[in-house]
This record gives structure tokens, C-alpha cells and sequence, in this order.
């Protein structure tokens, strides 16, 4: 199951293309980053995509596939390509990466983080989401 959330810790589940739209064009200080994840049991690890305003405002896109290994980022000043990988990654387009610089970060995660993956800046899911 996909599910997004935003710095506030409001989650939509099963995010259709105009509430992540919506989220993406809600970023700014205070609530500057988005967390797209994909839920799967059968599949472990912590599979997202996630990005975030900075204060220069250009984007910080994040990625991983899994595990801490796979964990890639890049920066941009473009909300549309930003909005367009975001898209591509939830519908599982293979060439959602394609227009970008990305850096492994695997090397920013300690031992602890290869074992317990979890999105960085994520915030807990609220309980009152909304299903799109």
C-alpha cells in the first residue's frame, strides 16, 4: 500500500495524482517535506521516496530501495520535475530517475540503520487520515 505524509504527520493512504499534487504544492516552512511509502509485508526493508523545501528553495529528492545501501539523493530547483518523480515513483514508471543527478547517501547510515530502515524525517502517521 502507498501512503503519503507530510512534516505535520498528515497521512493520506492510497494517494491518488491530485492529493500528492496538493501535498507538494502545501511545502513550505514549517511543513516542508513529503514522504511517499510503499508498504508491502512481503517486501522488507523501507521502500520511499521522499522530498524536501529548503530554505534556498530548491528541492532535496531522496530515495531508497529498501535498504540503507540504496539510499540515493539529488537537489533541484524544478517542483515539476520534482512532482513528476514523485508520480513516476508511486506508479512504478522505471524511468522516474531519468533527468537527475543522484548521490548514493548510504554512507550517511550507521550499522543500527541497516537494520531497522526507516524513512528519514518521516513523522508519525496521524489518526485521522484521509483515503483518497
Amino acid at each position: 500500500m502507498l501512503t503519503a505524509t507530510d512534516e505535520h504527520g498528515y497521512v493520506v493512504k492510497r494517494p491518488s495524482r491530485p492529493a500528492i499534487g496538493r501535498m507538494m504544492a502545501n511545502l513550505q516552512r514549517g511543513n516542508a517535506h513529503l514522504v511517499l511509502e510503499r508498504v508491502d509485508e512481503e517486501r522488507p526493508g523501507s521502500w520511499y521516496i521522499q522530498v524536501r523545501l529548503r530554505e534556498n528553495n530548491t528541492y532535496q529528492l531522496e530515495y531508497r530501495d529498501g535498504v540503507a545501501e540504496l539510499h540515493y539523493q539529488t537537489q533541484t530547483v524544478s517542483q515539476e520535475k520534482v512532482f513528476g518523480a514523485l508520480l513516476g515513483w508511486a506508479s512504478s514508471k522505471p524511468a522516474w530517475r531519468d533527468g537527475f543527478m543522484w548521490n548514493s547517501i548510504a554512507g550517511q547510515f550507521g550499522p543500527s540503520d541497516r537494520e531497522t530502515p526507516e524513512p528519514s524525517g518521516c513523522a508519525e502517521p496521524s489518526t485521522d487520515a484521509e483515503t483518497v
